[in-house]
C-alpha cells in the first residue's frame, strides 16, 4: 500500500509551486490549521436576561451563569480556545473570581481572540449549534452572527448559527436549560 506522499498530487490549491503534495507538507499540515469543539449548559431561570450571542432575546426567562450566562457564546470560546491548546474558560474566568460576575461574554470573547492570537493563530470559520425549546431564535439569528462576527474580526459568512429544539426531550426540551455545541476552525497568522 502506497503512502499519500508516493504518489503525485495537485497541490496548487494549497499554495505549492512543486506540483507534488510531499510527506513534509502532509506532516506539516497540523500547523496549517487547527480544530475546536466546545460544549456548554446553563439553566433557565427566572429573573435573569436571556443573551445569547451577545443579543438580547425577550424572554420571560434567562440562563443562570456567574457572568451574563451567554451559553452560545461561552461553546465558542471553549472551541477557540481548544483549538489554540489553551485552558478552558472556566480556566481563564473562573466563576470564584469577582471580577467577571455578571460579565459581557463578547468581552470574554475578545479576551480569548488575544489568547488565540498569541498562540500565533486567527478564527478561520465558527460553526455553533443552540438548543432551546423556548423561545423561537430563527429572527435573532442573524444579529447574532453580525457581533460575533464583529468581534472575531471575521465576515459574517464565516459565522455560523443554527438554532434547534430537541423534540420535547431531556432538560432543553422540558425548558429547564439551553445548551449549545461551537466548533472552529483556527488558521495560522500571516507573518
Amino acid at each position: 500500500m502506497l503512502a499519500p506522499w508516493d504518489s503525485c498530487f495537485d497541490c496548487a490549491t494549497i499554495g505549492l509551486s512543486c506540483g507534488r503534495l510531499c510527506k513534509a507538507v502532509l506532516l506539516n499540515l497540523g500547523s496549517w490549521m487547527r480544530i475546536g469543539m466546545g460544549y456548554d449548559v446553563h439553566r433557565l431561570v427566572e429573573g435573569r436576561r436571556l443573551i445569547l450571542g451577545g443579543v438580547e432575546v425577550p424572554f420571560e426567562k434567562g440562563l443562570l451563569g456567574h457572568s451574563d450566562a451567554d451559553v452560545l457564546t461561552h461553546a465558542l470560546m471553549d472551541a477557540l480556545l481548544g483549538a489554540a491548546g489553551l485552558p478552558d474558560i472556566g480556566q481563564q474566568f473562573p466563576d470564584n473570581d469577582p471580577t467577571h460576575a455578571g460579565a459581557d461574554s463578547l468581552k470574554l470573547l475578545g479576551e480569548v481572540l488575544r489568547l488565540v492570537k498569541k498562540e500565533g493563530y486567527t478564527p478561520g470559520n465558527v460553526d455553533i449549534v443552540i438548543a432551546a425549546q423556548e423561545p423561537k431564535l430563527a429572527a435573532y439569528i442573524p444579529a447574532m452572527r453580525e457581533k460575533l462576527a464583529n468581534v472575531l474580526d471575521l465576515p459574517v459568512s464565516a459565522v455560523s448559527v443554527k438554532p434547534t429544539t430537541t423534540e420535547g426531550l431531556g432538560f432543553v426540551g422540558i425548558g429547564a436549560g439551553m445548551a449549545a455545541w461551537a466548533v472552529a476552525l483556527l488558521e495560522p497568522m500571516s507573518d
